[in-house]
């Protein structure tokens, strides 16, 4: 274990964007962002070096909780990795022509931490001190502006392409190949993308309590995930499938329906245990006998653009489970992949005409005391020095209404890509989309 980072306190009334003010000319640069309105929670504004991904995989997982005052960060790392390496590790066939590095992990050399429960901020690193005074220098006002959308993005396919290809899954399910699979696809923005400014739009947009900016060099991941993948504090490992989604209404009435139709749909729900079935048994061999449980079952969360069915299932670790043996087990996440998992994502492959990338991956921390908080790459745009993508897709079950899965694409690229500064590209703009 590497040594704890040392903290200086700072004053309440610093900001993270006043924090992110003061590193973001930096090469290397996150902010995990737990909301502009966050109430509980933390966020973290930083800054790192890249490192080895393997020093990552080999960190053992905590069998006790932290009570550091930077919280569950104080020492270890920030970053991504995308859905190929973890579906290649589980024998499925990968495209991994992509523009952005699969994995990218920075060592944090410093972070301004802030509780939301309390209002406290600490200043954290080889010179916190340091640090510190930047912060209290750096402008409290807003860095960026966000740009009204001004291009157009391209597809990967078309909506009556996307359309077909979701009655091939359904043919896979009818043959019993599959009985759950998420397609998805991809939205390419081109030329220059300030992965700043879509953080400042999006976070505007879209907040979320798995907001995130990662900035090296450049390439960049920006998100508001509404998913948290996997958790581990204090000996439990918990993950929180998502599957199930509708628009937000737009009045009070027309979105107490929709929220009450996402709670009674027999369809979602069964969606949403079959990924929570699933997640039980790809945490199983990492817990201990008889460890695993489902502490939440289908319950909705609401959020800017969209209402969620969502499960969390947690277990309790074996001792000496290290990052790489639980990603080996779980990851790719079974509510991006469908199931039976190895099945789905040979299916898919061959449906997708490319690949995910960073779409559907997993962001987010994990420290030196085994401690980890990894959000599901939804919700996202991946930047690199040619443009963008926003991936999106929807699980497709037997049930599925083939014009409802092609919708919730469209919803579910229209805000990110917004972000970015882009327009759905045509047919898809036509999509139930408020």
């Amino acid at each position: 274990m590497r040594q704890s980072i040392e903290a200086v306190e700072l004053p309440r009334t610093i900001t993270p964007e006043q924090a992110f003010a003061a590193l973001r000319d930096r090469p290397h640069v996150f902010w995990l962002d737990g909301g502009p309105n966050a109430r509980d929670g933390w966020s973290w504004v930083g800054t790192g070096e890249p490192d080895d991904p393997d020093a990552v995989g080999a960190v053992v997982l905590a069998t006790a909780g932290s009570s550091a005052k930077t919280g569950p960060l104080h020492g270890g790392w920030v970053g991504w990795t995308g859905y190929e390496p973890g579906a290649a590790a589980a024998g499925a066939p990968v495209t991994h022509a992509d523009p952005l590095p699969a994995q990218r992990w920075l060592r944090v050399q410093e972070v301004v931490a802030f509780d939301h429960a309390t209002g406290r901020a600490w200043a954290g690193g080889a010179d916190a001190a340091g640090l510190a005074a930047r912060v209290r220098a750096a402008s409290p006002r807003p860095f960026v502006r966000a740009v009204p959308p001004h291009r157009i993005a391209a597809a990967r396919i078309g909506p009556d392409d996307y359309a077909d290809r979701i009655r091939r899954c359904r043919a896979a399910i009818r043959a019993g190949d599959a009985y759950l699979l998420c397609l998805t696809t991809r939205f390419e923005i081109d030329g220059p993308v300030d992965p700043d400014r879509v953080h400042a739009a999006l976070r505007a947009s879209s907040p979320s309590h798995h907001g995130l900016l990662i900035r090296s060099g450049t390439h960049a991941l920006v998100g508001a995930s509404p998913e948290r993948f996997l958790e581990v504090d204090d000996g439990i490992v918990r993950t929180r499938p998502i599957k199930g989604t509708r628009p937000r209404g737009t009045d009070p009435d027309s979105d107490r329906m929709l929220r009450d139709e996402l709670q009674a749909s027999a369809k979602e729900r069964a969606e949403n245990v079959m990924i929570v079935d699933l997640m039980r048994n790809d945490l199983a061999p990492v817990c201990e006998i008889g460890g695993v449980s489902v502490e939440r079952l289908l319950e909705v969360e609401s959020y800017a653009s969209v209402h969620q069915l969502v499960s969390t299932v947690a277990g309790r670790l074996r001792r000496d489970v290290t990052v790489a043996d639980l990603l080996r087990q779980a990851f790719p996440a079974g509510s991006m992949t469908g199931a039976p998992k190895l099945s789905a994502m040979t299916l898919l492959h061959g449906l997708e005409d490319g690949p995910r990338g960073l779409f559907s991956g997993a962001a987010g921390w994990v420290g030196d005391d085994g401690r980890l908080d990894l959000a599901m790459t939804i919700r996202s745009v991946a930047v690199h020095p040619g443009g963008a993508y926003v991936g999106a897709g929807g699980g497709i079950t037997w049930h599925s209404v083939v014009e409802e899965e092609v919708d919730e694409v469209a919803l579910k690229a229209a805000a990110p890509l917004a972000a970015a500064g882009a327009l759905l590209p045509p047919g898809w703009d036509a999509r139930r989309v408020p």
